[in-house]
């Protein structure tokens, strides 16, 4: 975990630890404060989290701003993520934009907690994009998962309704449904979700539910408007932040639990099925700092 996510940071890394590493060495100068301004905004830690380390680093110079920076990062994350499902069953709703890495975050989700020994159920509720379905037989397939679908019908509460019964009567542990990527402006596709959830709400409510929306972590702070809109349909338990390479900046794990409350529970860094992992915050802050 530790060396993946180091890996994946390597963007944002290389600039921020060098900076600090040469600030450490004596008082900093307003130029090289601007220096570090920039860095901090590059990788896409928000404006007021750019405004506290710069605090920091003004008020605590030389050789204490280092350690107060880490501990300020490590107060804005949320403790390890507890990767045991809680209450059985459960259904995992997997939400966001268009291009984002839903169905590749479903299967590599299924595949983590089937590796885990939970029985899991992938349904295939993304009726808009064409190749959707096949992309998920496939994933499914390689990870031995069970999965739910149905090419007749577009009305993906029909096959969320179709997949949660099969899942009831096989007595799945875990039910993991791909949606369609939808941008989250589109209040009509928003409003689909809402029907989702209502379903779940009135003819499984002994399914447990959280929603996980897929961030690029590519994309930057737009992410955070992204996560916005969708909480307000789906009331998002967490995030999975997708694309996380070697030309990420991942900064923005820490304004999307600070402003919004959600936290990200995984993190995808490659293509394979098991390059999925769970978000160590501490890994991560080591990965952003060195």
């Amino acid at each position: 975990m530790i060396n993946n996510i180091f890996n994946a940071l390597k963007t944002s890394r290389i600039g921020m630890k060098s900076l600090l590493d040469r600030l450490s060495k004596k008082n900093i100068s307003d130029n090289e404060l601007e220096q570090l301004e920039e860095q901090l905004f590059l990788s896409d830690i928000g404006y007021d989290l750019v405004n506290k380390i710069i605090d920091i680093a003004r008020t605590y110079p030389a050789d204490g701003f280092k350690d107060k920076i880490r501990k300020e990062l490590q107060s804005l994350l949320p403790k390890l993520n507890d990767v045991n499902i809680e209450k059985l069953p459960t259904i995992n709703l997997i939400v966001g934009v268009n291009g984002s890495g839903k169905t590749t975050s479903a299967a590599k989700l299924s595949y983590f907690y089937k590796s885990l020994g939970y029985d899991v159920t992938l349904v295939a509720a993304d009726t808009y994009r064409a190749a959707a379905v096949e992309q998920l037989k496939i994933w499914s397939e390689k990870a031995k998962t069970k999965l739910v679908y149905n090419k007749k019908t577009k009305d993906p509460a029909s096959i969320v309704f179709d997949g949660l019964e099969s899942a009831d009567a096989n007595k799945s542990d875990l039910v993991i449904i791909d949606t369609a990527g939808r941008i989250q402006t589109n209040k009509n596709l928003m409003q689909e979700l809402d029907k989702i959830n209502r379903i779940i709400d009135k003819r499984f409510s002994h399914f447990d539910l959280s929603s996980f929306i897929t961030l690029d972590s590519t994309v930057g702070q737009n992410t955070i408007s992204q996560a916005k809109e969708f909480n307000e349909y789906c009331n998002l338990d967490g995030a999975i932040l997708t694309k996380l390479d070697g030309t990420a900046k991942g900064g923005v794990v820490f304004p999307l639990f600070n402003q919004l409350k959600i936290p990200v529970k995984f993190v995808g860094v490659g293509e394979k099925l098991t390059d999925f992992e769970t978000f160590d915050p501490e890994a991560y802050i080591n990965g952003l700092l060195g």
